[in-house]
């Protein structure tokens, strides 16, 4: 084992994760550590076997798998990139076909009943649609009330707004998109303001930045040529900033009565 690979295993800061083969966790890359950002937020979650969960934007699967494993829940794995037959594969592969089913699903057309949802939980992909002003609300009528709503999410640690730019590190990396990364505070006001949730945990991930820039050197381990360009990129993002604004948020609330 490179050891590239060597550090995604660290069963003092992360004992579940540190179970699955690292290499597996690769193979399944859509973005930084999946199931580190996963364990993490669910140390503010209360997942109990039995409960019903949606894995909103769940990738290749990664992320499911651990939440079938480790927490004995029924998910719904749900994502617009990743078709349903190439999820399952992975979910039968890990023998958790039983728990995790995979739907084709669109973050703002979800195909679900209302209140149908114990939990809901999205690993790196909030930002793409849950700045809306409006988005909250929206996801939140799925998940019963008292229920829990969970996000790991890519976040600033002073706000772009504030700081007159994008540094040009992020800019020539992400471009305008940096506008979706926002920090714990940005994020604890939108959803404190709605009276929808009470929060029950919003914090910057201690390592978050470190951990992104070790996901993103095992990446480049194995990455393709055509992917290789855009990993680099990446990590000369991250390496540039040197923790300075670039770190990871976790949000958990749960759902108050209407």
């Amino acid at each position: 084992m490179t050891a590239e690979l060597d550090a995604l295993v660290r069963p003092a800061d992360y004992p579940l994760s540190s179970k699955y083969d690292p290499e597996w966790v690769l193979s399944l890359d859509m973005g930084p550590h999946p199931l580190w950002l996963l364990e993490d937020l669910a140390r503010d979650l209360d997942l109990r076997p039995g409960m019903r969960v949606l894995d909103l934007g769940s990738g290749k699967g990664a992320t499911s798998v651990f939440l079938a494993r480790e927490f004995g829940v029924e998910v719904v794995a749900a994502d617009l990139w990743v078709t349903p037959e190439t999820a399952t594969e992975v979910f039968t592969a890990a023998g958790v076909t039983d728990k995790v089913r995979a739907v084709h699903a669109e973050a703002h057309a979800l195909p679900f009943e209302p209140e149908s949802f114990d939990a809901i939980v999205c690993v790196d992909a909030y930002e793409y649609f849950g700045t809306a002003d409006n988005y909250l609300a929206y996801i939140l009528g799925f998940l019963k009330p008292g229920g829990h709503f969970g996000v790991a999410t890519p976040a600033m640690t002073r706000e772009i707004r504030d700081l007159g730019a994008i540094p040009p590190h992020i800019r020539a990396c992400v471009g305008w998109e940096a506008l979706a990364w926002h920090t714990v505070d940005w994020w604890r006001f939108q959803w404190e303001l709605t009276d929808l949730v009470t929060i029950t945990s919003a914090r910057v991930q201690p390592s978050g930045w470190n951990d992104w820039l070790t996901w993103g050197r095992a990446v480049l381990t194995r990455a393709t040529n055509a992917d290789r360009v855009a990993v680099e990129s990446v990590n000369s993002m991250l390496e540039a900033d040197g923790g300075e604004f670039l770190t990871f948020a976790l949000l958990t609330a749960r759902k108050n009565p209407a």
